[in-house]
């Protein structure tokens, strides 16, 4: 009777162990052919030299040589700079405020050719100033009394619209995030996630590190982040971090504000001159400004970067790559600057729409408040209103956890039956029944032929 029972056992075990292998290779191949998860992304595409802020489809529609840039005033309207009164008309049948000025765009874009070509002068900067209707050259305190001079002579060649300032401080990049990264180039902040499709990334300044700079969430070198895959300066100033382990994790829609604080991102689009921006670093935290302008070209020490954001919001070493934002729109990530937040400066952002159009990557943003997909929502650009500078806010709240993936992220994972980890599980486990059931048939029928034997022999 008990050696029945002992059959019976084995059988089912053998049957249990069949049928788990049969079913753990039926998980993996499921798994294998479904597609993989994609976090809510926001694709954006744009010409390089498509005109941005809230009147680029007037700017657009009248042309270079009939006007001079857009920006938002104090009450939140827009205003077209135009150079003749047919295309003042056309901005106000539009519903936008126009404003004669002398110069047109087509002036501008001549200007910053001419000194462009100039012998460069690291510690320089120029703008083109839509407001002012002026091209802004301005030397921080590292250029010499002769190097100025002689910009000062190319700009006399350009015209009376080209402004000489000199300001305080020195143009550097802001090298030393909202969360912290660290390598052996130095210190930088977390940008925003993108994506590939198949793989997740952190978005941020290009001059903090090159191709294969390795990084890590501590000092001591134990956590690490990911690897740079790709990036771009001087010239422009943007970098790829891919994840140690592909994903971003968590909340990889929210930028940290401080105090285990984030703003959920919702879309991504390029700023407007005049528009209430803020900045998230790893070193001074959240701070708010407003754009001043834009197409701007920075002579850094390392080499030069053109097609920049500038504002007046503050940043210090360590805010390099961090997060540049207004009502949870995306709009770029800190390139350099002058001043600290102490006695304020001068920022510039690298611009995130050229940004993802050249990596080909998409921006990740948050869900919403009740757990929905937040819906894309980048500014305007159409002719009409905007919200007045002072109203505008970082955007939703939300929690924010630390940048390196959640210990459980792995059991969830494993755990995920779109993933092949319960599959494998399953296999192993059948497969440790199944020899097992054999070795102890093995075991008691070895037993079983060493009693008879010794019976016989007595």
């Amino acid at each position: 009777m008990r050696h029945a029972r002992r059959r019976v056992v084995r059988r089912v075990t053998r049957l249990a162990a069949v049928g788990g292998l049969l079913l753990g290779a039926t998980m993996v191949t499921r798994a294998v052919a479904s597609e993989p998860q994609v976090p809510e992304a926001v694709p954006f595409s744009a010409a390089e030299d498509t005109a941005t802020g809230p009147g680029a489809g007037l700017v657009s529609k009248l042309g270079t040589s009939r006007t001079a840039g857009s920006w938002i005033n104090a009450e939140g309207r827009t205003v077209v700079a135009v150079t003749d009164e047919e295309a003042a008309a056309e901005v106000r049948e539009a519903g936008a405020e126009p404003k004669m000025v002398r110069h047109s765009m087509d002036d501008f874009k001549s200007a910053t050719k001419t000194l462009s070509s100039a012998p460069r002068v690291p510690g320089t900067a120029w703008v083109m100033d839509y407001r002012s209707n002026e091209v802004v050259v301005r030397g921080d305190s590292t250029v010499s009394a002769d190097d100025w001079s002689e910009l000062t002579d190319v700009a006399d060649g350009i015209g009376g619209f080209v402004r000489m300032e000199r300001t305080e401080g020195t143009f550097t990049t802001r090298l030393n995030g909202a969360q912290p990264i660290l390598s052996t180039a130095g210190r930088c902040s977390a940008g925003f996630n993108v994506t590939d499709g198949k793989r997740e990334f952190i978005l941020t300044a290009g001059h903090c590190g090159p191709d294969g700079s390795v990084w890590f969430a501590d000092e001591r070198a134990r956590q690490k982040v990911g690897t740079t895959v790709g990036s771009s300066f001087p010239g422009d100033d943007y970098s790829l971090i891919e994840y140690d382990g592909g994903r971003a994790g968590e909340g990889a829609g929210v930028v940290a504000i401080g105090g285990g604080k984030g703003i959920r991102i919702t879309g991504v689009a390029d700023p407007k001159v005049g528009q209430r921006i803020f900045r998230s670093g790893s070193t001074s935290g959240l701070r708010d400004g407003e754009v001043t302008a834009l197409n701007a070209t920075v002579n850094y020490p390392e080499g030069t970067v053109s097609g920049l954001i500038e504002s007046n919001v503050c940043a210090e070493p360590g805010d390099s790559g961090g997060p540049m934002f207004s009502e949870g729109i995306a709009l770029g990530v800190t390139s350099g600057g002058s001043g600290d937040c102490r006695t304020g400066g001068t920022t510039y952002f690298q611009p995130l729409t050229k940004a993802l159009t050249q990596l080909d990557v998409r921006l990740i943003v948050a869900p919403g408040a009740d757990g929905d997909a937040a819906a894309p929502s980048p500014a305007p650009s159409d002719a009409g209103g905007a919200a007045a500078p002072d109203s505008a806010s970082p955007g939703s709240s939300a929690p924010v956890r630390g940048i390196v993936p959640d210990p459980s992220t792995l059991l969830s994972r494993l755990a995920d039956p779109q993933n092949v980890g319960p599959g494998l599980l399953v296999i192993g486990g059948s497969l440790v029944a199944l020899v097992a059931s054999r070795w102890i048939r093995a075991e008691q029928e070895r037993k079983a032929y060493r009693r008879h034997y010794s019976a016989t022999w007595g």
